[in-house]
């Protein structure tokens, strides 16, 4: 199949999706290339990665509902929400199978779309990518229990009512600052998409990827540990893993020589096919 790359410019754009209103930008020429971020971030993450790399591909990046330039939504989200509004978000701007990378939580949407055959890009790239559940060592399973322990006995009937700034104070205490410094909408979307593993239950959905694969992953990363990265390896037919050493949960970010020298030398072969 022939495809043709129009040139594309600067744009940043505001674009109605699902009654939400979703910032984008869409900069550079050639294979088009989605970008998704990580969990609170925005479209400002990549800019230097789509500076360096525009003349390479066209680059398309969108603020997540309640993140960035993005409206929030109305009700929580699931990781099906967010599959379907990059599915729309595509139809509408016309752009068919890009090349996905994903940071984190963006990641975690890439492998709902592209495990399930939603979409079929000719490339992926996984960037210190959530989606596995996290083993919970023994604090962390104290730490819980005892939230769920705390919870329930504030929520009984004949407490409820003169509970409710304690219970906030018990959420603050327990919840991990990703989830305190969220509206209560995102909170309820954060724990929807932290209790769906794409491995586990649902199908070993990651397993379905058949595209070549690329992870980069800092070895210091403690929000989506390098383990996770080696269980990506093994699960995904076609991938190969790059390491950024002494990088944490923003390894592209940290070490952004590296990683750019590395996407280039990706992208640049995904062109050339």
């Amino acid at each position: 199949m022939n495809m043709i790359f129009s040139a594309k410019v600067v744009f940043d754009i505001d674009i109605l999706i699902d009654n939400i209103n979703i910032h984008y930008i869409d900069e550079g020429e050639g294979q088009p290339v989605l970008l998704l971020h990580g969990w609170g971030s925005s479209v400002d993450a990549w800019r230097g990665i789509i500076s360096s790399l525009k003349g390479v591909c066209r680059f398309i990046a969108l603020d997540f509902p309640g993140c960035g330039q993005s409206g929030m939504p109305e009700a929580p989200l699931t990781i099906d929400d967010y599959a379907n509004l990059i599915l729309e978000f595509l139809k509408a701007i016309n752009v068919e199978n890009p090349v996905m990378i994903g940071h984190s939580h963006g990641g975690r949407v890439i492998m709902k779309l592209c495990g399930e055959g939603l979409l079929n890009p000719p490339k992926i790239v996984f960037v210190d990518a959530a989606g596995l559940k996290p083993k919970k060592n023994f604090k962390s399973q104290i730490k819980v229990r005892t939230f769920k322990t705390v919870k329930f006995f504030l929520k009984l009937p004949v407490v409820k009512k003169y509970t409710a700034d304690t219970l906030t104070k018990a959420r603050a205490h327990f919840g991990s600052s990703d989830y305190n410094n969220a509206p209560e909408v995102m909170r309820k979307t954060l724990v929807n998409l932290l209790n769906y593993d794409l491995t586990g239950i649902a199908g070993n959905t990651v397993k379905n990827i058949k595209c070549p694969t690329l992870l980069i992953w800092g070895d210091k990363d403690t929000a989506t540990p390098l383990y996770m990265a080696h269980k990506l390896e093994e699960l995904i037919p076609d991938t190969g893993l790059c390491v950024l050493k002494d990088t944490g949960h923003f390894s592209f970010i940290q070490k952004p020589y590296e990683a750019v020298a590395i996407l280039k030398s990706f992208l640049s072969y995904t062109n050339s096919n």
